[in-house]
């Protein structure tokens, strides 16, 4: 038993059960045994793998769309860019090689800023971007970032905020909670908190008995607070996640300890914990917003941003061995079956700069 499940069962067996959510919030951000407050999950040796990671062109044409975007938005300087839940540093720092070939002077008057509430990550970023000629700092929360006209990006960003979970119990939409079975061990089960009806969403009205509908405030405000900040000084955001473009009912939320699935409740504090993204209902907070959006799979927008005509370029120079490697990324990031289906991304952008280049919605 990890030190935070032991916590958690002494928690519960004390107060009672608890909501997914506050159980999801615990095992990834609590600050002594947090899994994101005591460890470097990505890459190989970690968890998992994110796209950053895989190649060096992934960050480079998310490079070039946030400078089309700044271009539309009228190439304000100073301007901020931001990048929210930044990993190891690995996409700014392909960002910030990009935009130095593409435009010196907008890096030169460009605020780069690092939103990271773990030291340990933000210890790891600075080292990733030490020796790099750019104005970055560091900040807990977007509202610590100093107002300007915003770039924001965020990769894996949303699948990691807590969601909550209602199951279907005797017609009635019933919050799931986590308490402890017979064994003492953690179980989930259906509270006494029910959903109100209007909350349900319309595909979920004629689910049956035991089906799960995920629901996620804490995901909604954080997209409220992009888009009212990208809305007053004006910016463009960039997401990219695992999820679902159209609404859905089902259970998404998953365990990945040395990249592999596990039990959910098997090893708080010592696996990842995700759930599947809702660009819809996020797309919708932005649109309340008066801002446009663009949704499409990272396949096709990878594409449309010329990732093959960039693998084309770096295959010329590299070996056989350095050719195969590439063309493995190519398929990894974009290709059916792995992150080119499995990841979608959200484009948010004010109404006088909805031209910027975007892959026709599928």
């Amino acid at each position: 038993m990890t030190r935070l499940k032991q916590r958690i069962v002494e928690q519960i067996r004390t107060l009672g059960p608890i909501p997914v959510n506050e159980f999801m919030a615990q095992c990834l951000f609590d600050p002594s045994d947090g899994y994101y407050t005591t460890r470097e999950p990505f890459g190989a040796a970690g968890d998992f793998v994110t796209a950053p990671e895989v190649s060096q062109m992934f960050g480079e044409l998310a490079a070039i769309w946030l400078y089309q975007a700044w271009s539309a938005i009228g190439r304000p300087i100073p301007v901020t860019l931001a990048e929210i839940g930044p990993g190891r540093g690995t996409l700014m720092k392909d960002m910030l090689r990009t935009f130095k070939r593409l435009d010196p002077a907008f890096l030169g008057g460009t605020a780069f800023a690092m939103i990271e509430i773990s030291p340990r990550l933000t210890e790891i970023q600075k080292q990733t971007l030490s020796g790099v000629e750019a104005n970055i700092s560091w900040h807990e929360s977007l509202e610590a970032v100093p107002s300007a006209p915003l770039l924001i990006i965020g990769n894996e960003l949303f699948d990691a905020v807590p969601i909550r979970q209602f199951v279907r119990k005797g017609g009635n939409w019933r919050e799931r909670m986590v308490g402890l079975d017979s064994n003492d061990d953690l179980s989930f089960f259906a509270g006494a908190a029910s959903l109100d009806t209007f909350l349900v969403p319309d595909i979920a009205r004629d689910a049956p008995e035991g089906a799960v509908i995920e629901v996620a405030p804490a995901r909604s405000a954080l997209m409220d607070m992009i888009a009212e900040r990208i809305g007053k000084d004006g910016g463009a955001g960039l997401f990219f996640d695992y999820g679902h473009l159209e609404p859905g009912v089902g259970d998404t939320l998953q365990a990945l300890k040395g990249h592999a699935h596990q039990d959910v409740l098997a090893s708080p504090g010592e696996a990842d914990l995700t759930a599947h993204v809702d660009f819809a209902a996020l797309a919708e907070i932005a649109q309340a917003k008066g801002l446009v959006t663009r949704l499409a799979r990272q396949g096709d927008f990878l594409v449309a941003m010329g990732l093959l005509e960039r693998a084309g370029n770096l295959g010329a120079s590299a070996n056989d061995a350095g050719r195969e490697k590439i063309s493995r990324d190519v398929e990894r990031l974009a290709g059916p079956g792995e992150m080119g289906d499995l990841f979608k991304v959200l484009a948010v952008l004010p109404k006088n700069a909805a031209d910027v280049p975007f892959p026709t919605e599928n």
